[in-house]
């Protein structure tokens, strides 16, 4: 990885990290190494979730995209997916989304979707990234009519809802709703998809103003929706992150069902039905332990990545594989499209549980969830990909390893995206292994601060 890129995109602090004039040097370099062997004139397409910061980030963005000759269709408002899925659709040369996802409104990111709507490798982020540290020389300054200009596509989220509505047969009728859009991007699109599909929906934190996107709700603040659950009697919550790449779920109960228990319940009932390739689901490092003990208890097969939904889609393109995602709630059905869909997730979900019959805390106990704790390290961003060469921090894993015989374990990584390296420790018993992570960060943040 290079020094603008992280796990997903670039991301910073909008006009202190990331600025308008990194936001034009971006659109410029992206296009021209994203279209480069293409023998027309080239386009993309351009979304974006709710932050302030979004209009300043994407007039220069575009500006950078035109200034190669490239056309810009601009799309407004849009989750993360949708320009996975309307980049194939429209037949564009490449999408770009600004977001900084579940981060907090005053970070925004920008990420580059290829012709056939996937993420791109690494070393086409890194060409990008050679062309803006090298200052950009090569790249064409066509003029007069070889400007690119900027053009809007009106039905862009009415065809995204209704290829999400088209991946499930039937409608969902009599299945009681809560959602809440996190006042991000799926405020239009997933109220909308599910009213057209016939559930009864109630919604809240859908009045985005730029600033209170993931403030206090959507996934990453799941109270607020679990109280709504109990207040309304709903069948069913689901949150969305800032940009609706991934769902939590909440039971009618108020408890929580997290992404591995939606994997759990669909990998189910997709071999069920004999459509899970392969029987196998595709989960990460950071997967509760509960996923790996009921697929085995049920005929499934887990296959491990590193974490990040680019490792997760990799291993499942490279085997065949249709289902896979994290904890977190980022799924890809491969099948359907070529990203993590939160909307998507929450359709599929929704469908089992029409077709099932079975209240979602029922279907969720398929899988019993081990406790886990995930407890950030502040440190420096220069040292925290320092740990594996810790010595103190190695023997402290080690030695909290061999304590827990088996039935627990320890998992530390740096964030992608924020100075921080994540601890988590999973087990039987939550008390102790708090007590244990607390600890362990304690002499992470002693000697990686």
């Amino acid at each position: 990885m290079g020094n603008l890129f992280g796990t997903d995109g670039v991301r910073g602090v909008a006009n202190l990290e990331l600025t308008p004039k990194l936001a034009y040097q971006l659109g410029q370099a992206g296009a021209y190494v994203l279209t480069g062997e293409t023998k027309h004139t080239p386009k993309i397409l351009v979304g974006m979730d709710t932050r302030i910061s979004g209009d300043m980030l994407e007039a220069a963005l575009i500006s950078g995209i035109c200034s190669v000759g490239a056309q810009v269709v601009s799309l407004g408002v849009i989750p993360t997916p949708a320009i996975a899925y309307l980049t194939r659709l429209y037949d564009a040369d490449a999408g770009v989304v600004i977001s900084a996802s579940h981060n907090p409104f005053e970070y925004n990111g920008i990420k580059f979707f290829n012709s056939n709507g996937y993420k791109l490798p690494d070393a086409i982020e890194d060409k990008i990234e050679e062309l803006i540290l090298n200052g950009g020389d090569e790249l064409p300054k066509p003029i007069g009519q070889n400007i690119g200009y900027k053009m809007y596509k009106e039905t862009a989220l009415e065809d995204y809802v209704n290829f999400v509505k088209g991946t499930i047969t039937g409608d969902l009728e009599g299945v009681n709703v809560a959602i809440d859009c996190a006042n991000g991007a799926s405020f239009q699109a997933a109220p909308m998809a599910l009213y057209e599909l016939k559930a009864n929906v109630n919604v809240i934190n859908n009045e985005p103003d730029g600033i209170n996107i993931n403030a206090g709700c959507g996934s990453t603040h799941m109270k607020q929706l679990q109280d709504y659950v109990r207040e309304i009697k709903a069948d069913i919550g689901l949150a969305f992150d800032g940009d609706a790449d991934r769902v939590l779920a909440v039971d009618e109960n108020g408890n929580m069902v997290d992404g591995d228990q939606v994997m759990a319940i669909i990998g189910l009932h997709l071999k069920e039905q004999g459509k899970l390739a392969h029987n196998t689901v595709v989960a990460t490092v950071m997967s509760n332990m509960g996923l790996d003990i009921m697929v085995k208890g049920n005929g499934l097969v887990i296959e491990k990545t590193k974490v990040g939904d680019r490792y997760v889609l990799e291993e499942m393109l490279n085997k065949g594989y249709m289902l896979g995602g994290e904890q977190s709630g980022h799924i890809i059905f491969l099948e359907h499209n070529t990203t993590g869909d939160g909307l998507l997730t929450a359709v599929q979900l929704l469908k089992v549980m029409k077709d099932s019959g079975k209240k979602l805390s029922e279907l969720a106990g398929v899988m019993q969830v081990l406790p886990q704790v995930l407890i950030n390290a502040k440190v420096t961003n220069e040292k925290k990909y320092k740990y594996l060469e810790d010595e103190v921090i190695k023997k402290m894993c080690q030695e909290l390893e061999e304590e827990f015989q088996g039935e627990g374990r320890v998992l530390i990584r740096p964030s992608g995206t924020e100075p921080l390296v994540r601890v988590m420790i999973e087990g039987r018993d939550k008390e102790s292994i708090t007590r244990r992570a607390k600890e362990l960060v304690r002499v992470i943040e002693g000697r990686l601060a």
